[in-house]
């Protein structure tokens, strides 16, 4: 069961999965936007092997119905996907609580609301439970805090639950993409014009962080390349705990995890801004 599926990285590794054999239950909020998802499968010869579910991962009830549906359907859950997900650009001052709520809702809480419910099902298995995160879940980035925030929780939650998990036959693992050219990207919903004019004092330093982001995201993973490490983390034998899906996000990863005194990470990310 992958959620997210409607695009992006999520349409791709639901796709992905089912050429390496899986029936993948590609699960979205709105199914009436699942066109993406059959037209992909279709031309990969996989249609047969998915099934699309809705699933609303902040609704408690949507999750469960869907899980019901999977149970009823196959019998059993061998693994889960948790990819869903929404971007937020803007720095605290000049964000409103409800929108960090909401960051927080998608990014963090629906992640351990699936991951909850699967649990029981997946330690009758013995699966697997693999989540997209973000190298923004190891690196926090300018104007992306409650972003960041709700990926440090995720990362956070996975690498604690790894070890409890495993306890009862069940495999953690985290995949970290850098840029990935996808539709998150425009559902960000940067006006860069209107975003400018209301930055006040942090206009400049906003404006070097989008003309950098723009620059980064033109020359982004693919969804397919960005979804191989997922297909490798629910094939592998031993799969990592931590994941990257890319050279760049390997070594940027790689600055965080060796900084021991926050330098390395505050100079890196503060050169973005001026």
């Amino acid at each position: 069961m992958i959620t997210g599926t409607s695009s992006g990285i999520g349409l791709a590794a639901a796709v992905a999965a089912a050429r390496a054999g899986w029936q993948v239950v590609a699960t979205m909020r709105d199914t009436g936007k699942a066109g993406p998802l059959w037209r992909a499968a279709a031309e990969a010869g996989v249609a047969g092997r998915i099934r699309v579910e809705r699933l609303d991962v902040v609704d408690h009830d949507s999750v469960a119905a869907c899980l019901d549906e999977v149970l009823a359907a196959y019998g059993r859950l061998d693994a889960v996907v948790n990819n869903a997900g929404a971007g937020r650009v803007g720095t605290i001052e000049q964000t409103g609580m409800e929108d960090v709520r909401a960051t927080m809702e998608v990014n963090f809480f629906g992640v351990v609301e699936v991951t909850r419910a699967a649990m029981p099902h997946l330690r009758a298995s013995r699966g697997r439970v693999i989540t997209v995160t973000s190298v923004g879940g190891v690196v926090g980035q300018p104007f992306n805090e409650a972003y960041c925030a709700a990926k440090f929780a995720v990362e956070g939650f996975m690498e604690s639950l790894a070890p409890v998990a495993a306890s009862v036959g069940v495999t953690v693992t985290v995949v970290e993409p850098g840029a990935v050219a996808s539709e998150f990207v425009e559902n960000v919903g940067i006006d860069r014009a209107a975003m400018a004019a209301a930055a006040g004092p942090y206009a400049h330093a906003l404006q070097a962080y989008v003309d950098r982001a723009t620059k980064t995201f033109s020359q982004a993973q693919t969804p397919a390349e960005a979804a191989a490490p997922v297909i490798e983390a629910l094939t592998a034998e031993k799969p990592a705990f931590r994941i990257q899906t890319s050279d760049w996000a390997r070594d940027f990863v790689g600055v965080k995890l060796s900084d021991r005194d926050g330098s390395a990470v505050q100079g890196l990310t503060g050169d973005w801004i001026v």
